[in-house]
């Protein structure tokens, strides 16, 4: 099968290649899935499981890309819930070969049925991304109604799903961004807007929940805003700061097939909209994760037309 290769971490995605891998056989409890759409985030790149297995072996050339939509075309041994020809989509093993490819085996626990009103690109740009949003307000976030809440990075993938889903659930939501994605964030739900280059965070004044996607100065500066007994959860890494009378939580996104079923409900019946900023080919994937010039929103790969 086709798929892209990564073999080398500190090369980024200029070092990715397009190369004939083996097809990927069911273990038990797998499914294998032939991908139509894929989705990549280039910090995956970083993360440990890119390069290693479960035991911590290295496991070079890997395949990346961890969000999948597709068939399910083969079942292992014990699988159960999904059947072959079944439209699925889902968030792929760390530790695996990923969705950059033709085939890929995931368990089948990771996996949520696809709706058929649901093209396969918006499938495959929704696990990262919904899952993170959803968990990161009402796991994590003990998200209730009525509460203010911070979103950094609104108009990203991750933010604009959490700006939306935040303000759908009842909150009051401010964005913040660079200045060009002011009106970005603001289309996807948020009421105010800061300009962290050019506005001051300070001035938001108290809110009940930051969800930070950005981490760093300001991941810090935001612990000021946090209400008593209110949060600060964030994907950037362990907390460098504490709020005074809060919490602050750091946490990896997990697959949940509920969840999932959750997310694409609402994208389904209007309620949230995908953040697709660009559509490639395979063959063309090297140079979509390596654009000459800035570009807004996902990149998803259709595997198959």
């Amino acid at each position: 099968m086709k798929a892209i290769v990564v073999t080398d971490a500190a090369a980024g995605t200029v070092g990715m290649t397009l190369a004939e891998r083996p097809e990927p056989e069911a273990a038990g409890n797998d499914v294998v899935v032939e991908v139509h759409a894929s989705g990549f985030t280039p910090g995956e790149l970083s993360w440990p499981g890119t390069w290693t297995d479960r035991l911590g072996r290295d496991r070079r050339p890997s395949v990346p890309g961890h969000e999948v939509a597709g068939v399910v075309s083969a079942l292992g041994y014990g699988t159960r819930g999904l059947a072959v020809g079944q439209r699925v989509f889902g968030l792929t093993d760390w530790t695996r070969d990923g969705t950059l490819a033709e085939y890929v085996a995931v368990e089948a626990r990771n996996l949520a049925p696809l709706p058929g009103d649901v093209d396969f690109a918006v499938g495959a740009s929704l696990p990262i991304s919904g899952l993170t949003a959803w968990q990161g307000l009402f796991v994590h976030g003990r998200f209730q109604v009525g509460q203010s809440v911070l979103v950094h990075g609104a108009a990203g993938g991750v933010g604009s799903m959490a700006t939306q889903l935040a303000r759908e659930a009842g909150a009051y939501v401010i964005g913040t961004g660079r200045a060009a994605d002011r009106q970005t964030a603001l289309d996807f739900g948020a009421q105010e807007f800061v300009d962290l280059h050019n506005d001051s965070l300070a001035d938001v004044g108290g809110v009940d929940l930051v969800f930070d996607v950005i981490g760093g100065d300001v991941g810090r500066r935001s612990m000021d805003l946090i209400r008593a007994s209110g949060m600060l959860v964030t994907i950037a890494g362990p907390p460098e700061a504490r709020p005074v009378d809060g919490l602050a939580v750091d946490f990896v996104v997990e697959a949940d097939r509920a969840q999932l079923g959750e997310v694409v409900q609402r994208v389904r019946d209007g309620r949230l909209r995908t953040n697709i900023g660009n559509l490639a080919t395979l063959d063309d994937a090297v140079a979509a994760f390596n654009p000459t010039e800035r570009i807004k929103g996902k990149t998803i790969i259709r595997v198959r037309p």
